[in-house]
């Protein structure tokens, strides 16, 4: 069934479906990390020696002593299969985005031809997948296959449950035999690690002496949209590349603004409980979930944990997201532009960084005038994004999240800071030479005697901001719904490791010259401001005026798609930032380059070729069946003395001709091949190929609204959107 009937047969298959049957919700307590082997589940089942040992490694970045692995192994083993797990997986991320895994039994065969369930520590900690086939960026031979997963013991294991059974999950790195990064989990672990180091510099300077480890946090809240299966299965464009490449808008959109925290559909709201039963049993604090802006469009937000662990959750909630979408009839789409013309999805990025004994080291208080501490680490940031700017944008620069920056729905390209009404004044003031003081944030008193009096926030929010202060984080929003957030994790930690041991030099030079120790926080800061205030921009970062400022006055690169802002990572100042952080070598920093270009490239070939095919074996036919249909009935209608005039017929035709001159245009640029380098193959994509895709799209979203409805072969806007 195509076409048409295929349309209606998915209108009556959702509308006469059977609503799920929902079960009550189990107590939290009950739920929370049952699937995950907590430090409490270690506490209670392995020896006293060997906990406190995994325990200090885990709080304090100790070196794991692989000696008890044996132990844990077998215990870990043991608690899995009482879960009904028969299988274990070495879980890593390979630079793609995605989760892989390859799972092998709790089994082996014993001489006499028997089998036990085992489990050794040398296969809890080290395993070997083949890692010919993972992107590697030239880093090594086609024919060199080797690859190590390492267990990461700061992140818990835990029960993955499907229909099909239970698997133990074991978070990991991956490796190549001689030791480059193949995945996102590594780097993001030696950033973390070198930001720790210079954080401790900065806080012993401070004059702290009891200074715990110091971690980034993250709280990522991820959009998605939800469309019946039922239109997804008959739209090739949402299957293979996630996004519509065709389709007229539907006469209502979002422009009520009736959508946006709305009522949330009874299906909707049965798939999300769904959804986070599974999340809380994998301890994911899911904590907030709502419609978004676009009709169709949801989010779920957690609240924050260390930036290792919430990367895997991430990918975690992703997974859950889109299996549990089909269990519901549904299809999650995690693409940043799935339907042009209403908003698109990202995944606000909440970083901060802080340890157990001093807090968060981004929270400035009630007196953030007078906290130095707060001031040398926010200072630290915005020298960072100011002078790593392009590194930033780089983080997020995928052929999806293009369709998404700059869009009026999402920050634009130009990397700058907001930091509200109150730090902005401060930072003011230093920039004069002279901190006098900080306004006082005040109350909301809304004049009615039956509403609470309650305590304003120091600023307000700026959704226009790409990196905005808000409160006790800054908000990362430029990064794509389906990303990772390990590489952005990765920068952010990255460039304030070294902004941090930049402060901590400037500190050290000025006190050993005898400098007081306020003189030369006020001095260091003041150098930062006047060298990097630049990037601070608490306006209307959507705005045209703000683009030509940002520019023309402020310095600030406009890198607008993937491929103006990836070759950034290979300048010279980038690889040296890496290289010197002890964060990428410059093989490691290379390959990336080579991967996310690639992935560019690829991206967007699939969507051309798909968008030829398409146009050609259904829009096409559906045009040429429906103007011979026309011709012939206006001819009838003609010869019985009626007069329609062929004012509809040639304006049809005129489309069709335009969507076959796009196609063909199209068609053989895809045919070039002769790029002198991945730079130029990259622009080709973005200035050519793009914009040919985007003459065929005009032509045939137009012939949709002519063409009859019964004879449009896709699923429309209308329908995917609004029907539940």
């Amino acid at each position: 069934m195509t076409g048409y009937a295929a349309r209606v047969k998915a209108v009556q298959t959702i509308t006469n479906r059977r609503p799920i049957a929902v079960k009550p919700p189990a107590p939290l307590s009950s739920l929370w990390a049952s699937d995950v082997f907590t430090l409490s589940k270690m506490k209670e089942s392995l020896p006293k020696e060997i906990y406190r040992s995994l325990k200090k490694t885990i709080e304090t970045n100790a070196t794991l002593d692989v000696s008890v692995a044996d132990v844990v192994a077998l215990t870990m083993k043991d608690w899995a299969m009482s879960k009904g797990a028969l299988y274990y997986a070495h879980v890593f991320y390979p630079l793609t985005h995605a989760t892989a895994e390859k799972h092998d039994g709790f089994i082996s065969v014993q001489n006499d031809g028997s089998v036990i369930s085992e489990f050794s520590g040398k296969v809890l900690v080290q395993g070997e997948p083949d890692g010919s086939s993972f992107p590697n960026g030239g880093m090594r031979s086609t024919f060199e296959a080797r690859g190590y997963t390492a267990w990461d013991v700061t992140s818990p294991a835990f029960i993955m449950t499907t229909d099909n059974g239970a698997t133990l999950c074991i978070p990991t790195v991956f490796v190549s035999w001689t030791g480059k990064a193949l995945d996102m989990k590594t780097p993001l672990l030696r950033a973390n690690a070198a930001m720790n180091k210079a954080a401790q510099r900065v806080l012993s300077i401070l004059g702290h002496t009891d200074i715990a480890p110091v971690n980034s946090s993250c709280g990522a809240e991820q959009e998605y949209f939800l469309v019946d299966a039922n239109f997804v299965n008959s739209r090739p464009d949402l299957l293979l590349t996630g996004r519509t490449l065709f389709g007229a808008a539907a006469a209502k959109g979002q422009q009520f603004d009736d959508h946006y925290f709305g009522a949330i559909p009874e299906r909707i709201q049965v798939y999300m409980q769904d959804v986070e039963e599974q999340l809380y049993r994998l301890g994911i604090p899911a904590k907030t979930r709502h419609n978004e802006v676009a009709p169709g469009q949801f989010e779920f937000a957690p609240f924050f944990e260390s930036a290792n662990v919430a990367t895997d959750h991430q990918q975690l909630l992703m997974t859950v997201l889109k299996n549990t979408a089909k269990k519901h009839g549904l299809v999650c789409l995690l693409h940043e532009k799935p339907f042009k013309g209403i908003n698109g999805s990202g995944k606000h990025v909440n970083w901060s960084v802080g340890n157990a004994t001093q807090g968060n080291l981004l929270d400035p208080g009630t007196t953030p005038h007078s906290n130095s501490q707060f001031l040398l680490f926010c200072g630290a940031v915005i020298r960072g994004v100011h002078k790593y700017g392009p590194l930033l944008r780089a983080a997020v620069a995928t052929a999806s999240n293009d369709h998404r920056l700059g869009a009026n729905e999402a920050p634009p390209a130009i990397m700058s800071v907001y930091l509200g009404t109150q730090l902005d004044t401060i930072f003011a003031q230093i920039r004069n030479g002279e901190i006098t003081g900080s306004d006082d944030a005040g109350v909301m008193d809304l004049g009615i005697q039956t509403l609470p009096v309650f305590k304003k926030d120091a600023g307000d929010r700026n959704r226009t901001s790409p990196f905005a202060f808000t409160g006790n984080r800054f908000e990362f929003r430029a990064v794509g719904s389906g990303q990772s957030v390990a590489g952005p994790l990765t920068v952010l930690d990255t460039v304030l490791a070294d902004s941090l041991n930049w402060i901590a030099d400037d500190l050290e030079t000025q006190l050993a010259q005898g400098v007081d120790l306020n003189t030369a926080i006020l001095k260091t800061l003041k150098e930062i401001i006047d060298k990097q205030g630049a990037v601070i921009f608490n306006g209307n970062s959507y705005s045209a005026e703000w683009h030509r400022m940002a520019v023309e006055e402020r310095g600030l690169p406009n890198l607008k798609t993937a491929a103006d802002a990836l070759p950034v990572l290979k300048e010279a100042y980038i690889e040296e930032l890496f290289d010197r952080v002890g964060v990428l070598s410059p093989d490691e920093l290379a390959s990336r380059f080579e991967i996310f270009a690639e992935q560019f490239i690829l991206s967007i070939d699939v969507e051309a070729k798909l968008a030829v095919s398409t146009a050609k074996t259904g829009i096409y036919p559906a045009a040429v069946r429906y103007l011979a249909e026309l011709s012939a009935a206006i001819s009838s209608l003609k010869s019985n003395g009626v007069e329609l005039g062929n004012a509809p017929l040639l304006r049809i035709a005129e489309w069709v001709t335009a969507m076959m001159d796009a196609v063909d245009k199209l068609a053989a640029s895809l045919t070039q091949h002769d790029f002198s380098t991945v730079e130029a193959h990259m622009q080709f994509c973005a200035g050519t190929i793009r914009p040919l895709m985007d003459e065929v799209r005009h032509a045939v979203d137009a012939l949709e609204g002519e063409i009859a409805n019964e004879l449009w072969p896709y699923p429309t806007y209308q329908e995917m959107l609004f029907i539940k």
